[in-house]
């Protein structure tokens, strides 16, 4: 059971590690990564693919200096003698492949210049660009740009020159259109809000923003993604039992009791329900639902003495993981593009008066049913994408598959401090300094589901088949990875 402790402490985390944290190279740039997209505008599956590459690129880099591993692009061609492979080469070659990585899928001054940071305070020279794969710098240079490539033309227009695109990195050039037209900005808190207007109840509807910005759908396209270890993000198209058509797609008896869970949820909203909404956000300006779980692995590096060979693995794994987690999610929520509880509540509640969270700094109280709005921080109320499955459930039960069959244990031991009003909704969230823990990834995989439920911004099945394929997709990823980390080639 995930634990909540009242505290008075003003750190920002609490880790409970035997001996000294000391970061490795390959969590060192995890954490610029993350950094980058924390101040990027990026969408979780395009965030999760940028964090695959980066660490593929290490990967590659890696086998190198490795005895049996190869690579996912260059095989075995680039393996060292074996009194090269030390330490000190491998950082190198591993710093030279993250950093050209990097630069290119954060192509902006600013990414350069912070970018451009982290590597020259490490020693090295960004002026080296030689490919001469008897040297460190050579061989990262040279693994990168072979990842670099091979993702050029995978589906995810990161450059933006797909025919049908608008011409902008990773746009969308399927032709997406939504069935119904945007739903202008409203909450409990306002006097007076436009009819609710949906041509149909059960597809996605975009939201206007409360600076009258109206949604677009992030990465309709990303089902095309080519993936690590899935085939396509089709993968599950013929398996119902795990991945069935939407709940509210059987009959309106289905769609008004999954409406009416979500209601049960908001009229109940508790100060820790709200808590756990907060710290599972991972909207804009954070690291997004796939780098959550790369600060959850960064935290499993120090807590268990990584070296940088352990990291490079798991990082590797996990994160290649995330990608595929993405790519099914986003297919799966492009097939059917099922809506959300706002719309349908909204929807199936106008003119009714409903009991209810009734908006940030009110209680549950009773409010009119077409002003019922979801606990969710930032300008949207709910995301920029249709529902069916949850993008969070289908990362976070991925990530724990991975770190679990990396670790050997389910055991976390994760532990961090929320200081006092940490929410973005409404003010007191937490009304003290407050620690969330974990004891296991399954059971914060858990909560981030559930944290999705809380807020009302997904369907209770959104979570389920979020979380069963997750963790299949976590298992399948970490199957791969260990072939390749055998020598063989998949």
């Amino acid at each position: 059971m995930w634990q909540w402790i009242v505290c008075t402490m003003t750190v920002a985390v609490v880790t409970a590690l035997s001996g000294p944290a000391v970061a490795t190279t390959v969590s060192d740039w995890n954490a610029a990564a993350l950094a980058e997209i924390r101040v990027g505008k990026l969408g979780p599956p395009i965030a999760a693919r940028a964090l695959a590459i980066a660490h593929t690129c290490m990967y590659e880099a890696w086998v190198a200096y490795d005895e049996v591993a190869v690579g996912t692009v260059l095989g075995g061609l680039l393996r060292r003698p074996a009194p090269e492979h030390t330490g000190a080469n491998r950082a190198k070659a591993l710093s030279f492949a993250a950093y050209r990585c990097l630069r290119n899928l954060f192509p902006s001054a600013a990414s350069a210049l912070r970018l451009t940071a982290v590597f020259a305070g490490q020693g090295n020279d960004p002026a080296d660009t030689s490919t001469d794969i008897t040297t460190p710098s050579g061989i990262g240079n040279t693994a990168a740009a072979a990842v670099i490539q091979d993702r050029r033309n995978d589906g995810s227009n990161q450059y933006g020159d797909v025919p049908g695109s608008a011409g902008t990195p990773y746009s969308d050039y399927t032709g997406y259109v939504p069935l119904n037209d945007p739903m202008p900005f409203c909450t409990p808190l306002l006097a007076d809000c436009a009819p609710v207007d949906v041509d149909d109840p059960l597809h996605w509807q975009p939201l206007i923003s409360v600076s009258g910005v109206t949604q677009s759908f992030i990465a309709p396209h990303w089902g095309l993604v080519r993936p690590f270890a899935l085939s396509s993000g089709a993968d599950f198209d013929d398996r119902p039992d795990l991945a069935p058509p939407p709940q509210i797609f059987k009959n309106s008896g289905q769609y008004q009791q999954s409406a009416t869970e979500i209601l049960d949820y908001s009229k109940k909203l508790t100060d820790e329900q709200k808590l756990i909404v907060e710290y599972w956000a991972d909207g804009p300006n954070s690291e997004l639902p796939p780098g959550h779980w790369g600060l959850f692995a960064q935290f499993v590096s120090r807590r268990d003495n990584h070296t940088d060979d352990d990291d490079t693995k798991m990082f590797f794994a996990i994160h290649n993981a995330m990608m595929d987690a993405g790519i099914f999610a986003w297919h799966t929520k492009r097939k059917y593009d099922g809506t959300r509880p706002i719309t349908a509540i909204r929807y199936l509640k106008q003119g009714q008066i409903i009991r209810a969270w009734g908006g940030p700094g009110r209680p549950i109280e009773n409010i009119p049913g077409e002003k019922w709005t979801p606990y969710n921080p930032g300008s949207n109320l709910t995301p920029a994408f249709p529902g069916y499955p949850s993008g969070h459930s289908t990362y976070s039960a991925a990530g724990a598959a991975v770190l679990r069959l990396a670790t050997g244990s389910d055991t976390f031991g994760f532990s961090t401090v929320i200081r006092a009003n940490f929410g973005r909704v409404e003010p007191g969230v937490p009304a003290v300094p407050t620690t969330v823990a974990f004891q296991t990834f399954s059971e914060a995989a858990t909560q981030a589901g559930l944290s999705r439920l809380y807020g009302g911004i997904h369907f209770s099945d959104d979570n389920t088949t979020g979380q069963t394929v997750g963790a299949l997709i976590g298992q399948q990823a970490w199957i791969k990875a260990q072939m390749y980390f055998a020598g063989i080639t998949p």
